[in-house]
């Protein structure tokens, strides 16, 4: 039974069971798994009188809800690739993402997003159907087996297109047997994060990352192949309120929410009265210690105090329920991974990439270490290579780029597909990641620096920025670009705190202040939101030279 038949297999047999659940402003909208194997049926018949075939691809540009899944599920059934959109790219970027895959149909949320696409592409564009033409209709479909079709592993399932960082994004081609190795190794992490649990007879999951995403669509994937309830956010604006009443065991996340969760409790704290304030501090420090294992008894004190006073309620408020907080797409800060453990809330760290179907390595929820990424998952192999860089292998790395032998080539070296992140590992086989390598600065001293580390804890030490570009290719020092709201005095003394503790060829000596932030829409963050450094260097030329003109004189 591969990772299809297997989701398929669980929604017959669970019934009546509520298995998705939007989160709108006037109440929960709930499927049944009946009820979403209804509207799979409803899909399959649409696709089937539009003459889709096995092995055609079809674009699906839609915002997350309860349609996107039933379509994705359609689509998989009748053996058409998927061809996953993000709604908030240029329309001229996705057509020409739909242009290089050779889309045949393309499935749109709404009018706007279908309009897009429309006026980018006038001459020679398939079909672009609406949700509600896909759904709208009474036929459901009863003609269809309810069973996917059959497929092969090396059956091509999805073409996921890379966020681009630098050049033209990549369609990453992954295949039945990619997803049949990594659906059942993310079920096993979920089913040790839930062993024990006696309230739940399904696990409670919430969900805000697009499933256009790898790894958010494996983790749709995987819940779907279990017992759960899929929570959808449905408006990023009211995500606390949604969070609340979805009351999750697990969510997944990017190290940029849990950031912000953390400065927002922080800056709470400080409003307090004086003696939440003093008690906050003296039980984080008497935390500290105790990790250590150095406390004393008036740290047992304090940490008490702090534990029953403030820890528990601030935990209690992120979600009674929580049994973890998953964080993945970008290395999380050791200090905000410890912050969520010291109130009681684990955060397990996932690290891959799209061309190892989304994952290469899980922390064990029973024994996991901070500011590391976990072990590699079972029955894929791991190394560091020329650079340190990490190579990997095994039947989770991809079919190849679409349309691109000669880039899958240079990416690979033999059966070992090549990361472009550097990496560590220590004795017990916890991986972490240092940055990328394609990043990497050379100072004209011939220092090597990795920007991100930098970035990271400088952000850590400023709060309210929304960025930090550290930059310094072939210069005689490091600069940064920050954003936001931060004033020329803030910014120099959180540079000051970090340099402080880096030596001198990894300080930053020199700095702009730019009050908007980097956005997608402007082509300088990618739709993952990963900084495209090139174009920001391209973007921000003039106040770079001026940066390097101006220290030197």
């Amino acid at each position: 039974m591969n990772f299809l038949e297997k989701i398929f297999s669980e929604l017959r047999e669970s019934g009546a069971r509520p298995v998705l659940r939007e989160m709108r402003e006037s109440g929960p909208v709930t499927v049944t798994a009946r009820e979403l194997l209804e509207m799979v049926g409803q899909a399959r018949a649409f696709l089937r009188r539009s003459g889709l075939r096995p092995g055609d691809r079809c674009g699906l540009l839609a915002p997350n809800s309860i349609r996107w899944v039933a379509l994705d599920l359609a689509l998989m059934a009748e053996g058409i690739v998927v061809v996953p959109l993000y709604a908030r790219q240029a329309p001229g970027e996705l057509v020409f993402m739909l242009r290089d895959c050779g889309a045949t149909l393309v499935c749109c949320g709404d009018e706007q997003l279908r309009e897009g696409i429309a006026a980018n592409w006038t001459a020679g564009a398939p079909p672009l159907a609406l949700f509600e033409q896909i759904f709208g209709t009474a036929e459901a479909g009863g003609e269809i087996a309810p069973a996917p079709l059959a497929r092969d592993e090396e059956a091509l399932v999805t073409i996921i297109y890379t966020s681009g960082t630098s050049g033209e994004p990549k369609g990453v081609m992954l295949n039945v047997r990619n997803l049949n190795h990594m659906v059942p190794c993310t079920g096993m992490r979920l089913d040790q994060l839930m062993e024990g649990s006696t309230t739940q007879t399904a696990d409670q999951i919430f969900h805000y990352l697009p499933f256009c995403f790898a790894g958010s669509w494996i983790l749709l994937l995987t819940a779907l192949s279990r017992r759960s309830l899929l929570s959808l956010s449905m408006d990023l604006n009211r995500l606390a309120d949604e969070l609340k009443a979805a009351e999750p065991n697990y969510f997944l996340n990017v190290p940029t929410l849990l950031e912000r969760i953390r400065t927002g409790v922080e800056t709470s704290l400080a409003a307090k009265p004086a003696v939440i304030r003093i008690i906050y501090e003296r039980g984080r420090e008497a935390w500290g210690r105790q990790q250590m294992g150095r406390a004393g008894m008036i740290d047992r004190f304090w940490l008490g105090l702090a534990e029953r006073l403030i820890f528990k309620t601030i935990q209690q408020k992120i979600g009674p329920g929580i049994r973890a907080l998953i964080c993945g797409s970008a290395p999380l800060a050791r200090e905000t991974q410890l912050f969520f453990q010291m109130l009681g809330i684990r955060v397990l760290q996932v690290y891959g990439l799209t061309e190892t179907t989304a994952i290469c390595t899980m922390d064990d929820p029973h024994n996991f270490v901070p500011g590391r990424v976990g072990p590699a998952i079972p029955g894929i192999e791991m190394r560091l290579d020329e650079g340190n860089e990490i190579v990997v292998r095994g039947p989770h790395i991809f079919a190849g780029y679409w349309n691109k032998p000669e880039v899958t080539a240079a990416a690979m070296r033999g059966d070992w597909f090549r990361t472009g992140d550097q990496g560590e590992i220590d004795a017990a086989g916890n991986w972490s990641i240092v940055g990328r390598i394609k990043n990497l600065l050379i100072l004209n001293s011939g220092h090597n620096v990795a920007p991100e580390p930098i970035e990271e804890k400088i952000l850590l030490n400023l709060p309210t920025a929304q960025q930090c570009v550290v930059i310094g290719n072939d210069r005689s020092f490091l600069a940064a670009i920050v954003t936001g709201e931060v004033s020329e005095e803030q910014v120099q003394e959180a540079i000051d705190k970090v340099n402080g503790s880096l030596p001198h060829y990894k300080r930053v000596l020199a700095f702009h202040r730019q009050r908007e932030p980097l956005t997608i829409e402007s082509g300088l963050l990618t739709a993952n939101g990963k900084i495209r450094r090139d174009a920001v260097n391209q973007a921000f030329h003039r106040e770079i030279e001026n940066l390097y003109q101006t220290r030197k004189a």
